[in-house]
This record gives C-alpha cells, structure tokens and sequence, in this order.
C-alpha cells in the first residue's frame, strides 16, 4: 500500500488501454471533461501524458496536474476518432480543448423543400428540409450565379401555395413577372410540375458546379428546336448556352479538370488559427468558408487542419480529394502539392486564411488596444529571436560634423511605442574625433553604468544603430559592465537595413514590410532624428559662445553668463553699459560694450 501511496487510482486503467484507435477524456476533481483528445493508438497516447519526464508546453504540464479520471472509447478507425472526438468537444466544450468559430453569416443559394421549389439567397441555415448551396467566397460572386440560374430557368418568386387542388380551381392568376419573362406561370398550369423540377434540377447542376450537363441539355434543346424550324426559341436557347460558357470563362481559377476537390490552409499566430476551406469544382470556386480558431494548448498547424477536416467531413462523408500544406495522418486522399494548379489553389486559400485573420485582428485590436502592443511585440521577439518580449527597447546613434561637438542620442520606446520622457543625449568626453565605435563604448557604458547603479531593469532590446564595428563596441561596452548576456542587443546597418547579431558574422533580413522592421527602423530615425537635434544646438551655442570669446578679456565663463541671462548675441548688443555692468562687472562690460559700438560706427 505505501509503494502506491499519492498514485492517483484512474492511473491503474493505464495499463487497461487497448491498442487502438479511439477518443479519450479527461476530468478533474469535480467530475468535469478538461479535455477531449483522439488517438491511434488509445495506449500509447494516454499513457505519454503520464511518463514524460518534459511536457510539449507548460500548458500541459498544468492540464496534466488536473487531471483526476479519465475515460476511453473505441472506434473502428483514426478518422472515426477524429469525427467523434469533433463530435464531443462541441458537446461538452472543454476548457483545454480549442475553441472553433466560423464565419457564420456566410452567403448561400436556398432552394426551398416545396412544391415548385423557390431559390432565393440567404444567411443562417435553418433545418427545413431544403437545400443549402455554398457558402460562396462573396456575395458578388452569389449574386453573379443567382441571376445565372434565373435567366437561363425561369422560376416563380411568389409565396403562393401551389397545391394541385388550388392551381385546378383556378385560384391563381399569373403576374407581371410571367409577363416579362421571369416565370412560366406554374400557378395557372402554364407549366407543369415535371418541366418545372427539370429546370431545378438543372438549377442544381449549376450550383454545384456540373456546368457540362448543363451545356449539353442547352444544346440538344437549341438543335431540337433548330431541326422543328423554331429558329426564334433556338436562338433563345444559344443565348442562354452563351451566358453559362461566360460565367464558366469568368469564374474558372484554374484548370477545369480540376474536378470535386476540397482546399484547406492555415494561417497561424501566437494565439489564434485563422483557417480557409475552399471546394473546386470544374476550375471554378463553389464554395469558400473561414474558420477562426483560439488556441488553448499551443496547437500546432496539424492538429488545426484535423480539426478542420473533422469538422468538414461530420457534414460531408463523401470521400473528395484534399488539398493541404501538411499531409495528414488519416483516412482519405490528401495532397500536398509543389507547383503547378493545386499549388496556385494551397496559395490562394492562404492569402484568404491571412486576410481573413488580418480583418478579425483588426476589430479585436480596435475593442482591445493591448492586444495590437503585444502582437508587434510578439512579431519583433518571434523575427529576432528574442528570448521575451521586447516591452522596453532602447536604440543608440552617434552625430558629429568633422570630429567637431560629438554627441550620442538614445531613444527608448515602451510597448513598441516612443517614451520620450526617457529620452536621453550624451555629450561625449573621452573620445577625440570621429570615432563612432569609441563614441558607442563610452554612451553604452555610461547608459548602463548608471542604471545599474541605480538598480533600474536593464530593457529586453538594445539597438545600436550601424554595423559589425558599432555592434562590437557596445558588447564590449555590455561585457565589461558584466551584462551581456542579461539583454539582447543587435545592430542595424543603413544600406540594406541589415540586422547583425554579436558573433555572427551573417546578416538577418527582415521582410521589408513586417512590422518588425517598421519598428527598428522608427527607433533608429528618432534616435538620428533626437541626436541631430542636439548636435545643432551644442554647435549653434558653440558658435555663438566663440563671437563673444573672440572679444579680448572675454573668456567662456564670462560668454556663459551673459547668454544664460541675456538668451542671444543681438540683446547683448543693444544692452546698455550699465545693464552689462550688473551682470560681468564694469571692466568685462566696458570690453563688451565698447566692442559691439565700435563696429556700428566703423
């Protein structure tokens, strides 16, 4: 008893597990599901959460921690699993498992469970017995196959109930839409039920993208009638077989023998996976559909795609062929395509999966400020490798002109956003001339020097603005403050935006559009556009200080005083003597003074 004690008792079903396929559960203290998972191996799997030394993530490690019962079931095959485990988080929605939103306002083609059925768009799907065709990649695109479908078959858009009984008693009179074309007139019998279901089942040929049937009824119908000598009535059919080889020419993306294939692709981020699902039938897109994804155990890109397909497959059980960017472990015929059409859809249903997450980051950015500061922040630790988030960044540049005045700016930016009270300029001291590496040295040193003396937390990015020599410098700088190490620390190089790591001697490239590079690239500008400022003014106050030392018997003091009261050279011209007097004595006031007037008057 006391070699089992602290063992939780569910662990000795461990050793009861089949070596098959199935979902298992898990639950807590409370009798509650945590977490629902499928498996090929139910032994294998569940077993693995108890005798890892090191969890996948620390997510599961506090999963596991919770974990006080679980229980088991076994299905036929991996895919079975996978449609049951779909099938039981939406059940019982566990708070480990992720969650699945789609976009459910997509748009759909209804063809209605009646007699002489209507078609008609719409959103939300109710279960009436019709069917639903879509959803459509736009609404454009739906209204483009609606009118299609209209033009080439006639059908009603009333309301009226057209029993057999009513339509023989003569209820219904036919309406200005039978008079322009738009309907055959079903409700006085112009059209019988037969010829009217013909037309919808062509309707539905369209719909699911069938085109070739459809074109070759048109045909026989346009050359029976040609042969009867109704040249009219077979015009009328060639027009309509001209407007659907239009729409096919039009709305065809790829190949046409691209024929009854599913597209799926990912677009992932920290937190959430935004996925595109598309259905190719004869080239042309039929359906396009968006599902948004939040991540509760870092799920990788795989176990998205599974739960997509899952989802896919508990509504379509027929057997298509699967485009995806990852083979996936389970029944049916998945490709993973490296050129050519298939290759164009996989890309195709990615820019779709990218903006769509591009749009959802946008409302909740608007809703939630915070969470666009720590997607940038997530973005520039994921391109730079960071070891943690950069909420606090510094970025150093040094200016001089010809050695003279050198000085160094540092800008410092918090939550990827400029904290200008922490901005800071360095005059440098020890170094003589244009010396940019010795100049970086000395600020770094002097920067965190200070803050270490202080006791003020080192920030979790420095940038120094030039290359490998810079870069050098200031990790000598870093080492011999004993800090390096503690901070990550790159250079930027001007010409090719270039960022250098210390040790490395190639260069990383960022893509020029990320935000990463947006945001180093404002620090270095403000850092050149802060250190410029300052120059000119240390060289502006230069200039100035040296006209009033150039009067004999006038030092840099005696210059100091008379601009820190006076402000400029042109009111201590137009001062008195006596003015004077009171601020450098009546001797230095009688130099300064007698300087200024004798020039007015040479």
């Amino acid at each position: 008893m006391s070699k089992d004690k602290g063992i939780p008792p569910f662990k000795a079903k461990l050793k009861l597990l089949p070596d098959e396929p199935g979902v298992y559960k898990f639950l807590d203290v409370n009798g509650e599901v945590i977490y629902i998972g499928k498996a090929k191996s139910l032994k294998k799997r569940v077993s693995s959460y108890f005798n890892k030394q090191a969890f996948e993530n620390r997510k599961t490690k506090v999963l596991v921690s919770k974990i006080k019962d679980l229980n088991v079931t076994v299905v036929p095959s991996e895919l079975e699993a996978l449609l049951l485990e779909n099938s039981l988080i939406k059940e019982f929605q566990p708070k480990y498992n992720i969650n699945l939103k789609d976009d459910k306002s997509f748009p759909l083609i209804k063809i209605t469970n009646e007699r002489f059925p209507k078609i008609y768009p719409m959103r939300n799907p109710i279960a009436d017995g019709s069917e639903y065709f879509g959803p459509y990649a736009s609404v454009k695109l739906m209204h483009v196959v609606l009118e299609l479908c209209k033009q080439l078959y006639p059908i009603r858009n009333c309301n009226l109930n057209l029993s057999q009984k009513n339509i023989d008693a003569g209820k219904f009179k036919v309406c200005l839409e039978y008079q322009i074309g738009n309907c055959k007139g079903p409700c006085e019998g112009l059209e019988s039920e037969d010829e009217y279901n013909e037309s919808i089942q062509h309707i539905r040929h369209i719909l699911r993208g069938n085109l070739k049937e459809v074109k070759v009824h048109l045909k026989e119908k346009m050359d029976r009638a040609a042969g009867n000598w109704q040249y009219e009535q077979a015009n009328r059919f060639k027009k309509r077989l001209e407007q659907l080889e239009n729409y096919q020419a039009r709305s065809t993306v790829v190949n046409p023998r691209i024929h009854q294939v599913d597209v799926i692709n990912v677009y992932s981020t920290l937190r959430y996976a935004y996925v595109n699902y598309m259905h190719i039938s004869n080239g042309i897109i039929i359906q396009s559909r968006n599902f948004e994804i939040k991540k509760k155990m870092d799920e990788d890109d795989m176990k998205i795609l599974e739960t997509i397909y899952a989802e896919l497959r508990a509504y379509d059980r027929n057997t298509t062929q699967t485009i995806v960017p990852k083979n996936l472990e389970l029944e049916g015929e998945f490709i993973v395509p490296k050129q050519g059409d298939r290759k164009k859809l996989l890309d195709l249903s990615y820019r779709n999966a990218k903006t769509y997450a591009q749009e959802k980051t946008k409302q909740y950015e608007k809703l939630n400020p915070e969470l666009r500061v720590e997607r940038i922040l997530t973005t520039i630790k994921q391109d730079l490798s960071l070891k943690e988030l950069p909420y606090h960044m510094e970025c150093f540049d040094n200016s001089n002109l010809q050695g003279s005045y050198p000085v160094s700016a540092c800008v410092v930016f918090k939550n990827g956003k400029p904290s200008k009270r922490d901005y800071r300029h360095f005059n440098i001291k020890t170094v003589e001339g244009p010396n940019d590496f010795a100049s970086m040295k000395e600020v770094l040193l002097r920067r965190y020097g200070r803050m270490i003396k202080e006791e003020e937390k080192l920030p979790q990015l420095i940038i120094v603005d030039g290359g490998k020599g810079q870069l050098s410098s200031a990790v000598e700088a870093l080492k011999e403050l004993d800090i390096y190490g503690q901070t990550a620390i790159v250079g930027i190089a001007k010409r090719l935006e270039e960022i250098y790591y210390p040790e490395d001697p190639l260069p990383l490239y960022i893509d020029k559009k990320s935000e990463s590079l947006k945001i180093i690239q404002h620090m270095r500008d403000e850092a050149h556009r802060f250190g410029i400022t300052h120059h000119r003014n240390r060289r502006s106050k230069g200039t100035v200080i040296s006209e009033l030392t150039s009067i004999k018997g006038i030092g840099q003091e005696t210059a100091a005083d008379l601009l820190r009261t006076l402000k400029s050279v042109a009111k201590v011209k137009k001062t008195s003597k006596t003015e004077l007097s009171l601020i450098i004595g009546p001797a230095k006031a009688e130099l300064v003074y007698n300087h200024f007037h004798a020039k007015k008057t040479h």
